[in-house]
């Protein structure tokens, strides 16, 4: 499953949509509007293996790596978002649910920087071209 955050704009959201990623978003297709950050992870917990896409650094912390979901921290424009949601899940690293499970995930223009389920320190991936 792929879950976009409240934040994600309109606009960003379609775009996936023309590029046949059906992701759903909180506050509109699951979830309630207005969900706070404390009770977003509760939320992941309750899914079948998420893969949750936002532009709020607060989920970037190691600490909420869990075998359950990915946490994908997008680290750029608004208006890129759509561009990064893609790229990592094309990414040979990451093209696959099972791949992504117990990762937090920084993105952003020069890579990914993760941080994996008892790891001792975060990996960097570079984009592919």
């Amino acid at each position: 499953m792929i879950l976009l955050d409240e934040n994600f704009p309109e606009s960003q959201h379609q775009l996936l949509r023309s590029w046949r990623i059906r992701p759903q978003q909180i506050g509109y297709e699951i979830g309630r509007k207005g969900m706070q950050d404390e009770e977003i992870i509760p939320f992941l917990h309750q899914l079948r293996r998420p893969t949750f896409f936002t532009l709020d650094d607060d989920f970037d912390r190691r600490e909420l790596c869990h075998a359950g979901y990915c946490l994908v921290f997008i680290n750029a424009g608004q208006y890129e978002a759509a561009s990064f949601v893609r790229r990592v899940l094309r990414h040979k690293q990451f093209n696959t649910q099972a791949k992504r499970m117990g990762a937090v995930m920084r993105v952003s223009h020069t890579g990914i920087i993760v941080w994996y389920l008892h790891a001792e320190e975060e990996v960097f991936v570079e984009w592919r071209d």
